[in-house]
């Protein structure tokens, strides 16, 4: 249960307030209090994890509408009514209408501690409910969208469904095509910002001369040809994403502006003296090492801070080979249904084949190659294959012949990875020197025919 969970007290009598919230405090409970019940349902959010003690009868709305309220904004947060001697009756009605329980004045201090403990434990297990249940339907949805059954995609849905849960700004690491702008949607649909906007943001596609004011917005007469007010992506963004993508290409002059947005959590449009404050989460993507380009001075050192909370690295295709074909007969269902085809099966020559390319394009140019593929266009029309595939290979062969025909593919390919490279291609295939140099005799394979 939660060190110390909280609780808010509803009285319009001062010494009521202190007193509870005294006793509260001392309990070990975080007690805060307010003097209306107008007040109090403006700070309440469904994500409240808390308890609230409320009397029957105050100033403004009552403590029987407020109940109503707090049930429509979620029915599970526990409501404790405060009642005198003659509002029993209408306590007893509250409790039927979901209140968790009354207390009569004069009421003693066990006995609000007691009714508050019992409330405070039945909202954390509400709240743990709900927060595996969101886990278990994240697991599933990133699986869904991040396919690959490889040990580096495995580590990569974990930490998505992690962090997806966070507030905190991430930092996207990875190769073009490797699949930033899709981790980056998973983190926003997956998390408790996905009823918000995702906002994607390509910082090297904007023209220098609009980027403020595409980022942060302008009013009418900000410029010339600012003929009316225009909102800027990051305000578009409020209770939601901001995806910045190719951070890296973003003007120098223009970080300083992005840091303090980033810091202050506020945006100021062109021409205007008011500044708007952000309820936002911001994603950032490179696909170079942002700290080389601070060493370098192309990149401003306090922003690579600000945005580096949490990293991400998204494994390039070469990495997780074992997903390859997976991924590409997933690519050829897609292309199939669009184009209005037949779906072709992937035969094992040029699962072969697949597996000896060494895709610099990453997910992109698989993807690509796929939709050539079902368009009965040659999947790797470019490609240097290196060895020829082998005709045993082919559709019908046995069951081991296609493993031995696999394995001898992966060796190729981490030959030719590692410039012929015995102890390197050992390592990236985990296999001792002695097994890998018995594969090479059982294949025919020459190290020095992968060097380049």
């Amino acid at each position: 249960m939660l060190d110390k969970p909280p609780v808010i007290v509803i009285d319009d009598e001062e010494h009521v307030r202190k007193s509870c919230a005294q006793t509260l405090d001392l309990a070990g409970f975080k007690a805060t209090v307010e003097t209306s019940a107008e007040e109090a349902l403006d700070s309440l959010t469904r994500n409240f994890g808390g308890v609230l003690v409320t009397d029957m009868r105050l100033g403004g709305m009552d403590g029987m509408t407020f109940l109503g309220k707090v049930k429509e904004l979620d029915e599970d947060i526990p409501v404790i009514l405060i009642t005198g001697h003659g509002d029993v009756s209408m306590a007893v009605e509250a409790m039927h209408k979901g209140a968790f329980d009354f207390l009569e004045k004069p009421f003693d201090t066990e006995r609000l501690v007691d009714v508050v403990s019992r409330a405070a434990k039945n909202r954390w297990l509400v709240m743990e409910n709900r927060r595996l249940s969101h886990k278990l339907n994240a697991r599933s949805g990133v699986d869904n969208v991040l396919l690959g059954a490889s040990p580096v995609m495995t580590t990569l849905r974990d930490q998505i469904i992690t962090m997806a849960q966070t507030d905190a700004d991430i930092l996207i690491e990875g190769e073009t095509g490797s699949g930033k702008e899709l981790v980056a949607r998973c983190l926003h649909d997956f998390g408790p910002r996905e009823a918000g906007n995702f906002v994607a943001i390509n910082c090297g596609a904007l023209p220098e001369s609009m980027i403020e004011s595409e980022l942060f917005g302008h009013v009418a007469g900000a410029f010339t040809g600012a003929q009316k007010a225009r909102v800027g992506k990051f305000e578009h963004a409020q209770g939601g994403t901001v995806f910045l993508d190719e951070i890296e290409s973003m003007p120098l002059d223009l970080q300083v502006g992005l840091l303090r947005v980033l810091q202050e959590r506020m945006v100021e449009p062109l021409g205007s003296n008011k500044a708007v404050s952000l309820d936002i989460r911001v994603i950032a993507a490179t696909k170079i090492d942002l700290l080389e380009a601070c060493n370098r001075g192309a990149f401003r050192e306090d922003l690579y801070y600000r945005l580096n909370v949490m990293t991400l690295n998204v494994p390039p295709l070469r990495d997780r080979k074992e997903d390859i074909s997976t991924l590409f007969q997933h690519f050829s269902d897609i292309a199939a249904t669009r184009q209005r085809r037949t779906s072709p099966k992937l035969d094992t020559a040029l699962a072969q084949s697949l597996l000896q390319h060494d895709w610099r394009g990453n997910v992109r140019e698989l993807r690509n190659s796929a939709e050539r593929f079902v368009l009965d266009l040659p999947a790797l029309p470019a490609l240097s294959m290196g060895a020829p595939a082998d005709p045993e290979c082919e559709e019908g062969a046995t069951l081991p012949k296609r493993v031995e025909c696999f394995e001898k593919a992966l060796i190729q390919t981490e030959l030719k990875n590692h410039n012929g490279n015995v102890t390197e291609s050992c390592k990236a295939l985990g296999l001792p020197r002695k097994t890998f140099y018995d594969k090479l005799a059982k294949y025919g394979l020459k190290r020095d025919d992968f060097k380049a």
